[in-house]
């Protein structure tokens, strides 16, 4: 894989140090180009070796933009973003962490007090001298110390969207050895999590030394590299890999996916069965005095691959998404393990966005998008007016009943089915933002909460549900990873009341969301809800961010059935009233 990720991070870093230091226009420009980047087919790499005309290929990225990605690429370093980082020495990316901290607060703060990094910050927020500065107060500034805990904490944890591609482009890496017999990610990464500690990448080989010697010439700095381990550190992400036998390759992967319950119940499962469980393979012990004596004690019975495992322990194969102790274990001794959802399932997105709010594309260019990525069908539903919206961007009533006619106009000539829509925000009383009759007119109401996320947040719910327009309630509790918690809700009292008012929840599939959760879904299946997996895109490459939608909600157990947006355009269309 690319370093698509890597060079989109360090263009959204541009974008937050022009914006503190309050230059027009360019930070929106970078952010722009760092989402088509982030979500490009062709690695920047790649384009970048063949010059800066073809980095230029990629939609928002302009010759300004393309010089220093080229730079980047060949240099490591950015001459212009080595500049802003001596004009404003700070950490910036920990402290817009902090919920309510944006750019310019960091700027403001360290004019005024000083402040470069989370430390500064706490210690200023606890001496009271933030609320001394002009333009903040009391509130701000005890809120700021209610985040600054979950901000630190989120540091530690990597999003699945930054590491999934970085491990793929190890593995690619790795695959061009010909001592590479096997390999794959494991962990909470192929558990696919919403955020990881690290990357774990597990290869089967007969050759240790030359599969450590190949890794280690990754582009990254190496930790330690030993005889069957080895770490990295790129991107700011550890990478740790574990060399086995290919024999223990099914144990090993196994045992080193977890989860940690997951293999205590299996564990437990094999003692009850007089067997010995572990990285090694699964051991009959049943003639054995002392079956702790050692890991491979007793007649080895599997261990070459998972399914083999699973089969020793007399269960069918277990996909990893579902290894989390939430009853996977006994659902496969019964025969009742879900037959789960598929990437190829998904035929179409609910939720995305133009140019009309905060995307970066015209109507005509996302339902061309949508073409190309082959989706049956998509809903425009750009943000209305409202608390929260990004940048304060927002369609109001009147404009969203002329882009609706624009929507019906490119949906003529397309081959993919068009429905008109809204993002609309959902106020904490539960009232919608966008007026009724305004609803009645468009085919997709897709509601959000946005603001005021503290708190329970069921009543704004159910609300929103029970709302006669509302199609979709769109991602729940408004979380961002590493950002802010979002809404704590009952999740089975909201499931009812979707199901009961015929109102999706959406698993939103960007992966600064993925909400709803895994374990949410699950309970969201159970009270009978229909779910609706939609990407939030904001650009046509974002499109792809499925992908972690269909493991989220693989997460929670869920089916093809159990989700809208596998359903065709006809049925969608049924559903949403048409």
């Amino acid at each position: 894989m690319s370093r698509n990720a890597e060079v989109a991070a360090l263009l959204e870093e541009m974008a937050d140090r022009l914006e503190a230091l309050d230059v027009d226009y360019k930070p929106r420009a970078y952010r722009q180009a760092a989402e088509n980047v982030r979500g490009h087919t062709v690695a920047v790499e790649t384009l970048a070796a063949e010059g800066q005309d073809a980095v230029e290929e990629i939609d928002r990225v302009g010759e300004a933009i393309a010089a220093k990605i080229v730079e980047y690429v060949e240099t490591g370093s950015i001459a212009e973003l080595e500049e802003l980082r001596e004009q404003l020495p700070v950490d910036i990316e920990a402290l817009t962490r902090v919920e309510g901290v944006g750019p310019k607060t960091v700027a403001d703060l360290y004019e005024a007090l000083g402040v470069q990094d989370l430390d500064d910050l706490e210690a200023a927020a606890e001496a009271g001298e933030i609320q001394e500065v002009k333009g903040f107060g009391a509130k701000t500034e005890q809120n700021i110390l209610d985040n600054i805990a979950f901000a630190r904490e989120s540091h530690e944890r990597q999003l699945l969207g930054d590491a999934q591609p970085l491990a793929e482009r190890v593995m690619d890496h790795l695959r061009a050895s010909d001592a590479v017999e096997r390999v794959e990610t494991a962990g909470s990464l192929r558990r696919w999590r919403p955020t990881v500690g690290d990357v774990d990448v597990l290869v089967a080989t007969d050759d240790r030394q030359a599969v450590v010697d190949r890794f280690v010439e990754f582009d990254a700095e190496t930790i330690e590299a030993g005889t069957s381990k080895a770490s990295l550190r790129a991107n700011g992400i550890r990478v740790d890999l574990r060399v086995v036998v290919p024999d223990e390759w099914g144990s090993a992967l196994l045992y080193f996916t977890g989860s940690k319950d997951h293999n205590i119940v299996l564990r437990n499962r094999a003692i009850e069965r007089e067997l010995k469980v572990n990285e090694y393979g699964v051991f009959d012990v049943s003639g054995v005095d002392d079956p702790d004596s050692g890991q491979r004690v007793g007649e080895r019975v599997a261990g070459e691959t998972e399914a083999a495992m699973y089969a020793a322990l007399e269960l069918p194969y277990i996909a990893p998404e579902m290894r989390e102790d939430r009853g996977e274990v006994a659902a496969a001794a019964a025969g009742e393990l879900p037959d789960l959802i598929d990437e190829t399932d998904v035929r179409g997105d609910l939720h995305l966005h133009t140019e009309w709010s905060d995307g970066d594309d015209s109507v005509a260019e996302m339902v061309a998008g949508a073409e190309e990525f082959g989706h049956d069908y998509i809903a425009i539903s750009d943000h209305a007016t409202g608390p929260g919206m990004v940048g304060g961007v927002g369609v109001d009533d009147d404009a969203l009943l002329e882009q609706a006619e624009e929507v019906r106009a490119v949906a003529a000539d397309a081959d993919v089915r068009v429905f008109t829509g809204v993002e609309a925000n959902i106020a904490p009383d539960g009232s919608v933002s966008v007026a009724d009759d305004v609803l009645a007119e468009l085919d997709c109401v897709v509601a959000s909460p946005h603001a005021s996320l503290d708190g329970d947040g069921t009543d704004r719910l159910v609300a929103a549900c029970e709302h006669p327009e509302v199609n979709v309630l769109g991602h729940p509790t408004g979380r961002l990873l590493n950002q802010r918690p979002g809404l704590d809700f009952d999740v089975e009292a909201v499931a009812e009341a979707a199901a009961a008012n015929d109102t999706a929840l959406e698993i939103n599939a960007n992966p600064h969301r993925l909400d709803l959760s895994g374990s949410y879904v699950k309970r969201a299946i159970e009270a009978g809800a229909t779910l609706a997996i939609d990407t939030d895109a904001h650009t046509p490459a974002s499109y792809g961010f499925v992908r972690f939608g269909v493991h989220t909600a693989r997460r929670g157990w869920a089916e093809p059935a159990d989700v809208l947006t596998t359903r065709e355009a006809d049925d969608v269309a049924a559903f949403l009233g048409l």
